[in-house]
């Protein structure tokens, strides 16, 4: 196995203002306790956008979490990177990246260039159509509405990409500018 360079990888945090950083299996108990450190931090950053961001990284984690379930995928195919940081305009970038299905790829990445795609006023219409729509019986989720709150609440449009692995397999990656 290869080293570590931890000091480089300490610079590079550094250079790319990471605040958190985690790899691997996500666990309803490790959303918990990243959530908890996360909301410390800015707490004691006094951060305006604490609550949003805190929100972000809980919807983008149980969307990993509750996918990677309805796979029945092992804990090892349902590891996950996510990043949260700050870039130099102050703003809090929430990132999330985790192995899908090719063929859940393409449409997952449309859905995220549609929501992109809709300036403020949109959201909020696209929003609201959302939560009047009655909720499929059993349904896990909350069918986008978390999606269409992070992007209202954002301060940029989202971004995501997707790579493919091979085996049937691509990464996908959510970034959230809040």
């Amino acid at each position: 196995m290869e080293s570590i360079d931890l000091y480089e990888l300490q610079q590079s945090y550094n250079r790319n203002g990471v605040l958190l950083c985690f790899n691997g299996p996500l666990t309803k108990s490790l959303i918990e306790e990243i959530g908890h450190a996360l909301r410390n931090y800015m707490r004691n950053e006094s951060a305006s956008t604490s609550m949003d961001v805190f929100a972000a990284y809980i919807e983008m984690t149980q969307n990993i979490r509750h996918y990677a379930a309805s796979q029945g995928w092992t804990e090892q195919e349902s590891s996950a990177t996510v990043v949260i940081s700050q870039n130099g305009d102050g703003h809090y970038v929430v990132s999330a990246g985790n192995t899908v299905n090719a063929e859940d790829g393409p449409p997952l990445v449309a859905r995220i260039e549609a929501l992109a795609s809709l300036d403020k006023p949109q959201l909020k219409a696209a929003y609201k159509d959302q939560l009047r729509k009655p909720r499929e019986e059993g349904s896990a989720s909350g069918a986008g509405l978390g999606l269409l709150d992070i992007a209202r609440k954002a301060s940029s449009p989202f971004a995501c990409s997707l790579r493919e692995l091979g085996n049937g397999r691509a990464f996908f990656t959510l970034i959230a500018t809040i």
